[in-house]
């Protein structure tokens, strides 16, 4: 049997409708588990501080350690997807997410900080692997509607975490730490829907597959494909390349923005009158109406590829939203609403840079690998920076000043990042030479 032949009839299914649907719900269920964990720690900060002593540097530290784990992880996730196959990869994180969330739960410090490297190891696996998995299974034109779907369930879960936190803590026995400790249900939850995929082989498919232009979920071959496709290669050209350093630095400053409000939010609102319940209502809104610009955003840009503009205008709402929090504090509210819309557009806008930026599906993974290496490392410096300039200068209005002035900055290097080109495409004015 030829190895064309061979591929075939191991993609062969009964209901081959079901298998790709099944793919599709496997990644809505592992994009849930992405954010839920990390962002219920914000609304507890004040409570974990004073139950454990934590100092606010240690507590910075706290909520920065995710994302130095995720800049030193997320090479490695590469790697280990390159050896076993993507699937395997994100599908063995799963467990060691549900293992980390009860490491955390438990009583201890070592366990609180070893906990939380465990998960954001767990988590950074699925931020590398899902955005060139979705860049080899759909149509380019698609990549920015299932990266919206699966973002969308990201930041929903996100959203609940930090909006039930609180209450959780204070109904559930074990307080906070039961409270942070449930979500590794949802991790359990989604093993199963993994299973189905873990069989197939990275090397099985023999070619490109063809992929349905009017379909969101692959035919059962693309699927096989994206195994080998999705997996990380090695590409060294793209530490060369102007567009792939600013949709790296795009990548940070927009998350460096939400992590910082996702840790510090509550405990800001706190400081100036607002009840730690409330304050967790807020993030919340923070969250969802982020999700409404993630939900939004596709509509916008179905027909351009060119996202220059839109980049620009979410990054300068953020920035706004931060200035109007640090001069009137009292209007938290719209500034939730503000820095929402702009940091929801704009993560939806980075990972779609991280798929349409890359000319083929081995090029995304690296892309993806580079943009979250040097972007979680960016963002590591924000909620330790804003613990460290508060406890210095003992109010929020520095600290905020400056994430609007590096929301500004977004602002530019967005225009860059949004340009209608990939790393191996000539630049304009340039038709001959590679923007790398």
């Amino acid at each position: 049997m030829r190895v064309d032949e061979k591929a075939a009839h191991d993609t062969a299914a009964p209901h081959p409708a079901a298998l790709t649907t099944s793919l599709l719900i496997a990644i809505i269920l592992a994009a849930a588990n992405l954010r839920g964990g990390i962002t219920g720690v914000g609304p507890l900060l004040p409570t974990v501080e004073h139950a454990t002593g934590l100092s606010e540097t240690w507590g910075g530290l706290l909520v920065t350690l995710p994302l130095l784990t995720f800049a030193s992880t997320s090479p490695l996730a590469g790697r280990a997807a390159r050896r076993y196959g993507a699937p395997r990869v994100l599908a063995l994180s799963l467990p060691v997410l549900a293992a980390g969330l009860v490491i955390r739960s438990l009583p201890g410090i070592a366990f609180l900080f070893g906990g939380t490297v465990v998960i954001a190891a767990a988590i950074a696996v699925g931020n590398v692997l899902l955005p060139p998995i979705v860049r080899s299974t759909v149509p380019k034109a698609r990549v920015g509607q299932v990266t919206s779907l699966y973002v969308t369930a990201m930041g929903l879960v996100a959203a609940i975490s930090s909006g039930v936190s609180v209450p959780l803590a204070d109904v559930l026995p074990g307080g906070w730490r039961t409270a942070l400790g449930c979500w590794a249900l949802l991790a359990v939850l989604a093993i199963p829907a993994w299973l189905p995929h873990l069989s197939r082989r990275p090397d099985v498919a023999s070619g490109p597959a063809a992929v349905a232009a009017a379909d969101l979920v692959p035919d059962p071959a693309a699927v096989l494909a994206a195994n080998r496709a999705a997996v990380p290669a090695k590409s060294p050209s793209l530490w060369r390349s102007p567009l792939a350093w600013q949709v790296s630095l795009f990548m940070g400053l927009q998350s460096l923005g939400f992590y910082s409000t996702i840790s510090w939010l509550p405990s800001i609102v706190h400081d100036h009158g607002t009840s730690a319940a409330t304050a967790g209502w807020e993030l919340f809104l923070f969250q969802a109406v982020g999700l409404l610009a993630s939900v939004t955003l596709p509509l916008l840009t179905r027909r351009s590829p060119d996202q220059r503009l839109l980049a620009a205008t979410a990054s300068v709402l953020t920035a706004a939203g931060f200035a109007l929090l640090a001069v009137a504090p009292g209007l938290a509210v719209l500034t939730c609403v503000l820095t929402g819309f702009g940091g929801g557009a704009t993560l939806v806008l980075a990972l779609t840079f991280q798929g349409q930026r890359a000319a083929e599906g081995p090029q995304a993974a690296a892309l993806a690998a580079m943009a979250q290496s040097v972007g979680y490392l960016v963002a590591a410096i924000g909620p330790l920076l804003l613990g460290a300039l508060h406890g210095v200068t003992g109010g929020w209005a520095v600290p905020l000043t400056l994430l609007a002035a590096l929301a500004a900055v977004q602002a530019v290097i967005g225009i860059g990042a949004g340009r209608d080109l990939t790393v191996t495409s000539p630049p304009p004015g340039s038709p001959t030479t590679p923007s790398r």
